[in-house]
């Protein structure tokens, strides 16, 4: 059988249970949501039931993407690309574009180069960028702007998640004031900042550097990988967040549950033949569907879907610090990360203890806190069950 391109063995996607697995396979004690299936936005995959109290998404396996990819598949609903251009690739661009209030929106492979894209595009092969010190962009990329592109980055607010008004115009002073003439083209600001356990950028203090970047001229860029995320924690719109900038990344597999991939959204003037620079780095995939697909698979409703994760979050947290042995630490102007910590005889034998009722639990950190991380899969759980595992889960 084959269908838009893409062939299935019927006999085969049978056996790799791709229409559902029974409601055994749910973790024991958990409420796992058994509405609706794939494609529909529905708040978890069939017959996955385990709480992980890690990371930002489902934590999908390879089986578990051979399984949606094969059901999508079987359904009529991937549309093959050629080089990331057209197909489910083009149907979840536009998606994008839509969602993010931009004219257009790109595919790329990676949140690396998308970062690095936009902020090559914007200053137009001269001047400086500024960007904030605990960035990805400026830790974790391999100097990719300043190596590939020419492009000088000069890093702000080392240690604090937001930068000023004030330390923006402190910079592109003393770059006015040099014998050679270097402006500053771009500001990049990263919000949600992962460097900083997921705290937002000050509002206020973003909407005075985006009015003051509009006056001079300056590109703006928002590194919003995780931006979804923080619209669900805060109800503020994405488009609302994305409107004062030029354009902004999203990831795709932080959350949503592709294998890897990334958005970057903006006008068309800039983006319509980004295609063209995607493919002079390297990064024009011959078939970029499989990534494409599984991402538009899991963005309707999610954003409702991850406030009620969060609604979960927040009633745990009320019902655990009344119990003497667990205490919850705040992060500032926080997202889906919070610590925890526990009292317990034998920390690892509490966190098998969880492991056993389908909870996973990460690791004790060095300062004795556990990191926690609210996702998709809060959802498969009541506030009520988790706190009485937790608790049972003390004593061996």
């Amino acid at each position: 059988m084959t269908r838009n391109g893409t062939a299935i063995d019927r006999r085969r996607f049978l056996q790799t249970g791709a229409l559902g697995l029974g409601a055994g396979a749910l973790g024991p004690g958990l409420a796992a949501s058994q509405g609706g299936g794939i494609g529909s936005g529905s708040a978890v995959e069939p017959g996955s039931g385990r709480v992980r109290m890690s990371g930002d998404g489902l934590g999908l396996t390879p089986a578990d993407h051979g399984r949606i990819l094969s059901r999508l598949a079987d359904e009529g609903r991937i549309a093959r690309d050629s080089y990331s251009n057209g197909g489910v690739v083009a149907e979840l661009e536009e998606r994008f574009a839509a969602l993010l209030g931009k004219e257009r929106a790109v595919f790329m492979p990676t949140g690396t180069l998308a970062n690095h894209l936009a902020v090559r595009a914007l200053a137009g092969g001269r001047g400086r960028a500024i960007l904030q010190a605990e960035s990805h962009l400026y830790n974790d990329s391999g100097d990719c702007v300043q190596t590939l592109s020419g492009i000088t980055i000069m890093p702000l607010a080392p240690g604090r998640a937001t930068f000023t008004l004030e330390e923006v115009e402190e910079v592109i002073d003393r770059t006015a004031s040099g014998r050679v003439s270097r402006p500053v083209s771009v500001i990049s600001v990263e919000t949600p900042v992962r460097r900083r356990f997921g705290e937002r950028f000050d509002q206020a203090e973003l909407d005075r550097i985006t009015a003051f970047a509009r006056e001079r001229g300056i590109g703006l860029h928002m590194d919003g990988a995780r931006l979804f995320l923080q619209s669900a924690c805060t109800g503020v719109d994405v488009a609302e967040y994305a409107r004062p900038f030029d354009t902004v990344y999203v990831s795709l597999y932080k959350y949503f549950n592709s294998a890897s991939g990334a958005i970057l959204a903006g006008p068309r003037a800039l983006l319509d033949d980004m295609y063209h620079t995607r493919r002079m780095f390297g990064a024009g995939l011959p078939g970029a569907w499989p990534f494409a697909a599984v991402a538009l698979h899991h963005v309707p409703g999610f954003v409702g879907r991850f406030r009620r994760a969060v609604e979960t979050s927040e009633a745990f947290i009320e019902r655990i610090t009344r119990h003497e042995a667990f205490a919850v630490e705040r992060m500032p102007a926080p997202t889906n990360l919070f610590r925890l910590r526990v009292s317990a005889a034998d920390p690892a034998g509490f966190r098998a203890r969880l492991r056993e009722h389908g909870v996973d639990l990460g690791g004790v950190r060095p300062d004795g806190t556990i990191l926690v991380g609210v996702n998709e899969t809060w959802n498969r759980a009541t506030a009520e069950t988790l706190v009485d595992h937790f608790t049972s889960s003390l004593d061996a």
